[in-house]
């Protein structure tokens, strides 16, 4: 279920940016008629991808084990971003219109930084072989630090059956949602983190 939840978060979040941004590229034009109409065309779905990205997004946040800072930062940005689209759009005020795409973008681009701070840890614990360490560093945000998150689709590891090389060959390769650390992390490191996890079923 986490699975699909966090597709259809994606897709309804990059729908909701693309409205935006032809709305605002023709309002930009002056191209009042074009954005009437298409303001009309898109009245209902847009209805429907806004209270989609509200529904998803809220699920996935009560998926996370911690809150950090810049995700709060996201979120007050994504809020804020609303209320300056709805009324540019309606006083077609192009200034409030850009203050809006540029806020959503800049939402957008937080949560990339965000992945890239996770790489930069990854990074600063290469050398480990510690598989615990590696498993807190890598893997928790979606098995949580006892296995049992389940978020994004990851498996409960509490109670999984799968031995050790089905458990390597997994963290080596990804499935699903799940990253490959084959280019990460080396066999020694992959093999740690396998049997570390492993040591967390009950």
């Amino acid at each position: 279920m986490g699975t699909g939840i966090l597709y259809t978060h994606l897709i309804v979040v990059n729908l909701f940016l693309l409205i935006y941004l032809i709305k605002t590229i023709l309002l930009v034009a002056n191209k009042d008629e074009s954005l009437t109409k298409f303001t009309k065309i898109v009245k209902v779905p847009e209805m429907i991808i806004s209270t989609l990205f509200l529904v998803t997004g809220i699920y996935l946040l009560t998926q996370i084990p911690e809150i950090k800072s810049l995700l709060v930062i996201k979120i007050v940005i994504v809020l804020l971003s609303i209320p300056v689209a709805i009324i540019g759009f309606k006083k077609k005020n192009k200034a409030l219109a850009i203050l809006s795409l540029v806020m959503i973008t800049g939402a957008y681009g937080l949560a990339e930084m965000s992945k890239k701070q996770k790489s930069k840890t990854m990074e600063n614990i290469s050398s480990s072989i510690n598989g615990q360490e590696l498993f807190n560093a890598s893997c928790t945000s979606c098995h949580g630090s006892d296995g049992k998150l389940q978020l994004n689709g990851a498996a409960d590891l509490s109670i999984s059956s799968m031995d050790l090389p089905a458990r390597i060959e997994i963290i080596t390769k990804g499935k699903g949602l799940m990253t490959q650390f084959g280019g990460t992390l080396n066999d020694e490191q992959i093999k740690a983190v396998a049997e570390y996890s492993q040591s967390l079923k009950k």
